[in-house]
């Protein structure tokens, strides 16, 4: 598969998850289902970074534990985005000026630990890769994150105004 079309088919099993958060599709989906789905998506966003990184033997070997522990924690924002998007999606028909203070302080902290987050593992990928490469890894997963963003602005609606 090319790996323009590994990355749309990661969007779109990233868009599943989302359609799992809503508050029917989550009744009727065991639990078993969205593990599944995540480390399917986990497999296939590794298969994307490594054919588009080209590393060495000797790269790869120090690259990829530095890749699973940043994936791990990169993993909770985004359960905790998913949680956030659910909580939105539950309180979405009954919306109140303090639900929509918490969602947004929520959004806001969420949006400003990205940052951190790859600002802590910078160093660890320099450490491990070539200046072009590093650069190159943190492209990916812009480009992901882009299009995940993308996807959840198309699906979910703007907030309900009072009328």
């Amino acid at each position: 598969m090319k790996p323009s079309n590994r990355a749309a088919l990661i969007m779109v099993m990233l868009g599943a998850i989302v359609a799992m958060v809503s508050p029917t599709l989550a009744q009727d989906k065991p639990a078993d289902n969205m593990q599944i789905v995540v480390e399917k998506i986990r497999a296939d966003k590794k298969l994307l970074v490594a054919e588009n990184m080209e590393l060495t033997d000797a790269e790869a070997k120090a690259f990829w534990p530095v890749y699973e522990q940043y994936q791990s924690e990169l993993f909770l924002l985004r359960a905790r985005t998913v949680k956030l998007i659910k909580d939105y999606a539950d309180a979405y028909d009954k919306m109140t000026n303090e639900t929509a203070k918490k969602l947004l302080d929520e959004l806001i902290t969420i949006e400003s630990l990205g940052p951190k987050l790859r600002q802590a593992y910078l160093p660890k990928f320099r450490k491990v890769l070539p200046e072009v490469k590093a650069a190159r890894y943190f492209q990916i997963e812009n480009k992901i994150q882009a299009a995940l963003m993308y996807e959840l602005a198309a699906k979910i609606p703007l907030m309900k105004l009072a009328k």
